[in-house]
């Protein structure tokens, strides 16, 4: 602990007593604090979401196709914007992708008329197409859209050239 070392002189002055202070034992109470609080502590888990993936199928190539009005595609763009269409390449125009916002309400608005007007409800799936600017956050908020308007069939996919070139159009 702290010993005190005391020398005796003679003569009219007051004694000093230098002090010496062993540090020793409140570093070894700081290492025992920061040890316990090391190993009681929880780190946090990374958050992480459930992509529901198809069982493989054993027919590779099926038979039937996703007809244009038995989708909708998403297209999710820069600066937090995110356009959408019902349309096949040669129908697709400036004027046929549409733009919305990331709130929820808005996107399971237009996924749910998208589904009321499909021709086969069973083969209606949703696709969503990220581009090379986008964010992550985007993105789980699309996932997150998709799953809390209850929809059990989409996909994710690359932007097609032809998609490509109209999006970039309407965004200039």
């Amino acid at each position: 602990m702290a010993e005190v070392i005391t020398k005796e002189k003679s003569g009219g002055k007051q004694n000093k007593k230098p002090i010496k202070i062993d540090m020793t034992p409140m570093v070894d109470l700081n290492f025992l604090l920061l040890m316990f609080f090391m190993f009681t502590s929880s780190f946090t888990k990374p958050n992480v979401m459930d992509l529901g993936l198809p069982a493989k199928d054993p027919n590779p190539n099926p038979p039937h196709v996703i007809d244009d009005k038995n989708q909708i595609t998403f297209i999710i763009g820069e600066n937090n914007r995110i356009f959408y269409h019902q349309s096949n390449e040669k129908d697709l125009t400036e004027a046929g992708l549409k733009e919305t916002d990331y709130n929820g309400l808005n996107v399971s608005k237009i996924i749910s008329n998208a589904y009321e007007q499909a021709p086969k409800k069973e083969n209606f799936t949703i696709i969503v197409k990220p581009t090379d600017d986008t964010n992550y956050k985007n993105f789980v908020d699309m996932m997150d859209n998709i799953s809390i308007s209850k929809k059990e069939r989409y996909g994710i996919s690359d932007i097609k050239p032809w998609e490509k070139k109209v999006y970039e159009n309407v965004v200039k």
